[in-house]
């Protein structure tokens, strides 16, 4: 997303971009709480994230685009988009049910380094030695967290995997879309597609019998209020990110998404009593430094070929 120069203010893209990841682990910690106190399956949660997304969000777009909100030039790439978010918010928000928010968020970013892989094997972009041993590297990482997480919760502990896997995909669709359609009609078509794929799942989970998608309605005026702010958060917290993008270049807002697992520890103690011990905080901060380090050598490499085309 590449603006006239004029239109550009790093210092607020970064500020917004920080502010958004601190926020973002907050509906993570609704949904575990849904889980745990409502008990509200994760299916349901999911499903409720995306609708009240919508019903937060398209009064407003109504009112800026009429219409034009939903009259995308790829309707059926956002559809899927949409899936894609759905079927990783699942996945995600099974495993904070059974598992801490911090282990939860280290795993998943394993997210960067399989973008980054996928982005070499399927996009012919261009990764050279140091960043594919960042990509293992950082795999290795998660392992030393997954490992007791395994012991512990069985394949669960796999789920933000998965997850990471899925969300690699529908940034990629991102990718693919390009500009042809506005983020704001991309997000509402995604939020559609989101919505009708996980009513399509709760019907058949819940008609398989499966406990994780049993269907519910908000037991109290606390719970209705939680899965209300889950959505608004959904909805604005994204459009918050675009416009960081709209700022900012994305190679110096990526640092920032590592903001969350700050959130995520500090929600998860004050409210479940979930604190990684010391081979987790280690899992971490090797996957985070892999991270890091793809981040920097993609700064890097861009710099060169800017150099080089100038020169």
């Amino acid at each position: 997303m590449r603006n006239p120069p004029e239109h550009q203010n790093p210092l607020q893209g970064m500020a917004l971009m920080a502010g958004a990841m601190l926020v973002l682990p907050a509906m993570d910690a609704i949904a575990k709480y849904m889980a745990t106190f409502e008990s509200m399956s994760p299916g349901q949660v999911t499903f409720y994230r995306f609708f009240f997304q919508l019903v937060c969000t398209l009064p407003f777009l109504f009112v800026i685009f009429g219409r034009k909100a939903l009259h995308a030039k790829r309707p059926w790439m956002n559809l899927l988009r949409g899936i894609l978010h759905g079927a990783a918010s699942l996945l995600f928000f099974v495993a904070v049910k059974y598992m801490p928010l911090a282990d939860v968020f280290a795993i998943y970013f394993v997210e960067p380094l399989m973008l980054t892989a996928l982005s070499a094997i399927f996009l012919g972009d261009k990764v050279g030695w140091r960043r594919w041993m960042a990509i293992v590297v950082g795999f290795g990482g998660a392992m030393i967290v997954i490992q007791p997480s395994y012991e512990i919760f069985g394949l669960k502990a796999l789920l933000p995997v998965f997850c990471a896997f899925l969300y690699s995909l529908y940034l990629f669709l991102n990718r693919a879309i390009g500009n042809a359609d506005s983020p704001l009609t991309m997000q509402t078509m995604a939020g559609i597609g989101g919505t009708a794929f996980m009513a399509a799942a709760l019907m058949v989970g819940n008609g398989l019998g499966v406990g994780d998608f049993q269907l519910s309605l908000p037991s109290s005026a606390l719970a209705l209020a939680l899965l209300l702010i889950l959505g608004t958060i959904s909805g604005y917290a994204h459009m918050i990110i675009v416009r960081a993008f709209r700022l900012a270049p994305l190679s110096l807002l990526a640092p920032f998404q590592y903001f969350e697992i700050i959130s995520a520890t500090v929600l998860g103690y004050a409210l479940f009593g979930d604190f990684p011990n010391l081979s987790k905080w280690i899992g971490i901060a090797i996957i985070v430094a892999s991270g890091l380090f793809i981040i920097w050598r993609e700064r890097r490499a861009g710099a060169t070929v800017k150099n080089v085309v100038t020169d």
